[in-house]
């Protein structure tokens, strides 16, 4: 009888042994004891199934199988992609005892050994030349002191140093190098989809360099703030994830298409087509983008307040469909205009908001969208909320006597 055999006979055993005991009669000193033990032995079991895989290739030649993940794949009727990063785990711990070794011991988590394997494996697949074995070894060993103190998460990003410490007379050529591989690889990585899902929303999915993750979030965080702030000073509170939502629509509206590319032989613009009719009322919807083409949909009041601040241009029909009104010179108030508001509103007019002018959007009392003129008799400073809520067909608007504006629901 192999000795794994009998290993594994006992471990039977104990498992079946502990199948009736009951945790809940456990102290809350036995219960952290029982669960730190338990996932120690968790992590050596899954260190000996790893080792197992690594040596076993002849298993998958009997059967004709790639490897073993795929005879595995096969005998567990389990998902491919996991058991082929098992299988990958399993081939850099045989690269690197130490960490295997630790791992077997109890001593780290599959989760530090994996991030550790990783990034050995990078560090010694430099093309300019790896460190040398008693580099590489200094490296292991100070991976594996960090996996005692900081979480795989944290490792991972104190491993950019590792270098600095573990061997400091290669370390920034070595470090220069390993960027640009990062870097590289990122670049081969980038994706993005931008998908309509219905209901009036639409999924954006990207994967970026963080230097580009970097500049958007820094952008989006500039308009996510003053509203944090606004919500903040009135005893409010959102989810940030919404308030980041918002900000990034707000960062989108202030792109001036004047400076992007020709798109499709003219300036970039987004066209909203709505019918003269549709425009002055609030019962139908416009066309967001090429409605012939299956451009969205988007309220007539929405429509009206992008229509107030957002590069967009509106191509007004008639009754045949035919353009009546493709934009107009005067649509957006210019900076001067914009500065001459703030001087004068010095804030969003909403009644009781105290969001400041430099937060705001210059909003067409009489709409521009029924003939309202781009000047500062017709124009007000609202906030991006009060904005959204002066094109929304529910609310009236009252002007009051300091020169705020009261918001009345409609009944």
């Amino acid at each position: 009888m192999h000795q794994f055999t009998t290993v594994i006979d006992s471990l039977e055993t104990a498992l079946k042994d502990a199948a009736g005991l009951d945790p809940a009669f456990l102290s809350p000193d036995d219960a952290g004891e029982t669960l730190l033990a338990l996932r120690r032995i968790q992590g050596r079991i899954t260190e000996l199934v790893l080792r197992v895989m690594s040596a076993g290739q002849p298993l998958a030649d009997e059967s004709a199988a790639r490897d073993v993940a795929g005879w595995l794949v096969a005998r567990e009727v389990a998902d491919a992609r996991p058991a082929h990063r098992e299988l990958r785990l399993a081939q850099a711990l045989a690269r690197w005892e130490a960490t295997r070794a630790a791992l077997a011991a109890g001593d780290i988590g599959l989760e530090h050994a994996s991030v550790i394997v990783q990034v050995l494996d990078d560090l010694a697949a430099d093309p300019s030349g790896s460190p040398g074995a008693e580099v590489l070894a200094r490296a292991e060993a100070h991976l594996l002191q960090l996996a005692t103190e900081h979480r795989p998460s944290d490792l991972r990003r104190l491993a950019v140093h590792l270098l600095e410490v573990a061997a400091p007379e290669v370390a920034d050529d070595a470090d220069a190098r390993a960027l640009a591989r990062a870097e590289e690889r990122a670049r081969r990585k980038v994706s993005m989809s931008i998908t309509p899902i219905g209901d009036g929303l639409t999924k954006i999915y990207a994967v970026v360099p963080t230097a580009v993750g970097e500049r958007l979030r820094t952008m989006v965080e500039a308009y996510a703030q003053p509203r944090i702030a606004a919500l903040e000073a009135v005893g409010q509170t959102r989810s940030r994830h919404r308030i980041l939502a918002d900000a990034f629509g707000q960062l989108l509206e202030t792109i001036d298409p004047a400076r992007l590319p020709a798109h499709g032989g003219d300036a970039t613009t987004v066209v909203v087509t709505v019918g003269l009719d549709r425009l002055r009322t609030d019962l139908t919807g416009a066309g967001l983008g090429v409605a012939d083409l299956g451009g969205e949909k988007i309220t007539a009041a929405e429509a009206r307040r992008l229509a107030c601040t957002a590069k967009i241009l509106p191509a007004v029909l008639d009754g045949r469909s035919e353009p009546l009104d493709l934009g107009r010179a005067k649509r957006l108030f210019t900076p001067a205009q914009r500065k001459a508001l703030r001087l004068r509103d010095r804030r969003c007019r909403a009644e009781g908001c105290t969001v400041p002018a430099a937060w705001t959007d210059a909003h067409h009392l009489d709409p521009w969208s029924r003939g309202g003129t781009t000047d500062l008799d017709n124009g007000v400073l609202f906030c991006h909320h009060h904005h959204r809520c002066a094109h929304d067909p529910a609310y009236d608007l009252t002007r009051l006597a300091n020169g705020d504006y009261r918001f009345h629901r409609r009944r």
